[in-house]
Protein backbone atom coordinates (compact mmCIF):
# COMPACT_ATOMS: atom_id res chain seq x y z
CA UNK A 1 0.00 0.00 0.00
CA UNK A 2 1.10 3.72 -1.07
CA UNK A 3 -0.86 5.96 0.76
CA UNK A 4 0.84 9.33 0.12
CA UNK A 5 1.43 8.45 -3.20
CA UNK A 6 -1.09 10.93 -4.72
CA UNK A 7 -0.37 13.57 -2.54
CA UNK A 8 3.38 13.37 -3.00
CA UNK A 9 3.51 13.13 -6.65
CA UNK A 10 1.02 16.25 -6.72
CA UNK A 11 2.98 18.02 -4.40
CA UNK A 12 5.52 17.93 -6.72
CA UNK A 13 3.58 18.79 -9.67
CA UNK A 14 4.28 15.90 -11.62
CA UNK A 15 1.59 14.43 -13.69
CA UNK A 16 0.90 10.38 -13.42
CA UNK A 17 2.61 9.90 -16.79
CA UNK A 18 5.28 12.18 -16.13
CA UNK A 19 5.96 9.65 -12.60
CA UNK A 20 5.28 6.47 -14.57
CA UNK A 21 8.14 8.01 -17.21
CA UNK A 22 10.79 8.14 -14.42
CA UNK A 23 9.85 4.58 -12.88
CA UNK A 24 9.42 2.84 -15.89
CA UNK A 25 6.11 1.51 -15.93
CA UNK A 26 2.68 2.48 -17.03
CA UNK A 27 0.53 5.18 -16.40
CA UNK A 28 -2.17 2.84 -15.30
CA UNK A 29 0.14 1.22 -12.96
CA UNK A 30 0.65 4.55 -11.52
CA UNK A 31 -3.11 4.94 -11.34
CA UNK A 32 -3.58 1.43 -9.34
CA UNK A 33 -1.03 2.01 -7.08
CA UNK A 34 -2.77 5.37 -6.06
CA UNK A 35 -5.95 3.59 -5.85
CA UNK A 36 -4.53 1.27 -3.79
CA UNK A 37 -5.60 -1.82 -6.27
CA UNK A 38 -1.68 -2.95 -7.13
CA UNK A 39 1.25 -2.75 -4.93
CA UNK A 40 4.86 -1.97 -6.34
CA UNK A 41 7.42 -4.51 -5.29
CA UNK A 42 10.35 -3.06 -3.30
CA UNK A 43 12.07 -1.86 -5.90
CA UNK A 44 9.08 -0.48 -7.48
CA UNK A 45 9.09 1.60 -4.41
CA UNK A 46 12.59 3.00 -3.99
CA UNK A 47 12.42 4.04 -7.65
CA UNK A 48 9.20 5.84 -6.60
CA UNK A 49 10.68 7.39 -3.80
CA UNK A 50 13.62 8.29 -5.96
CA UNK A 51 11.77 9.90 -8.31
CA UNK A 52 9.84 12.31 -5.94
CA UNK A 53 12.91 12.66 -4.13
CA UNK A 54 11.30 11.06 -0.79
CA UNK A 55 12.17 8.43 1.83
CA UNK A 56 10.40 5.19 1.39
CA UNK A 57 9.44 5.69 4.83
CA UNK A 58 7.72 8.82 4.19
CA UNK A 59 6.20 7.28 0.87
CA UNK A 60 4.17 4.09 2.50
CA UNK A 61 3.70 6.32 5.55
CA UNK A 62 6.17 3.88 8.12
CA UNK A 63 6.64 4.83 11.35
CA UNK A 64 9.47 2.54 12.94
CA UNK A 65 8.63 0.65 15.86
CA UNK A 66 9.73 2.42 19.36
CA UNK A 67 10.05 6.02 17.25
CA UNK A 68 8.34 9.11 19.19
CA UNK A 69 5.24 9.73 17.20
CA UNK A 70 5.62 13.70 17.37
CA UNK A 71 8.75 13.28 15.28
CA UNK A 72 7.01 12.02 12.04
CA UNK A 73 5.23 14.48 10.48
CA UNK A 74 1.83 14.65 8.78
CA UNK A 75 1.41 15.15 4.71
CA UNK A 76 0.42 18.32 5.65
CA UNK A 77 3.05 19.20 7.71
CA UNK A 78 5.35 18.12 4.85
CA UNK A 79 3.78 19.95 2.39
CA UNK A 80 4.11 23.57 4.38
CA UNK A 81 7.88 22.46 4.79
CA UNK A 82 7.75 22.02 0.58
CA UNK A 83 6.53 25.41 -0.03
CA UNK A 84 8.31 27.02 2.93
CA UNK A 85 11.66 26.27 1.53
CA UNK A 86 10.48 27.37 -2.16
CA UNK A 87 10.02 30.70 -0.08
CA UNK A 88 12.74 33.70 -0.68
CA UNK A 89 14.95 34.37 2.37
CA UNK A 90 12.27 37.85 3.44
CA UNK A 91 9.23 35.55 3.03
CA UNK A 92 10.76 32.97 5.15
CA UNK A 93 11.77 35.43 7.96
CA UNK A 94 8.05 36.89 7.92
CA UNK A 95 6.88 33.62 8.37
CA UNK A 96 9.24 32.86 11.17
CA UNK A 97 7.95 36.00 13.04
CA UNK A 98 4.36 35.25 12.50
CA UNK A 99 5.30 31.46 13.66
CA UNK A 100 7.09 32.70 16.97
CA UNK A 101 3.91 35.52 17.47
CA UNK A 102 1.78 32.52 17.43
CA UNK A 103 3.65 30.67 20.12
CA UNK A 104 4.12 32.92 23.23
Amino acid sequence: MVPNLRDLRRSKKISQKKLAEKIGVTQQAVQQYERNKIEPDIEGLKRIADALEVSVDLLIAHESPGKASDHVISEEEFLVIESYRKLGEYDKQSIMRIIRSLNR
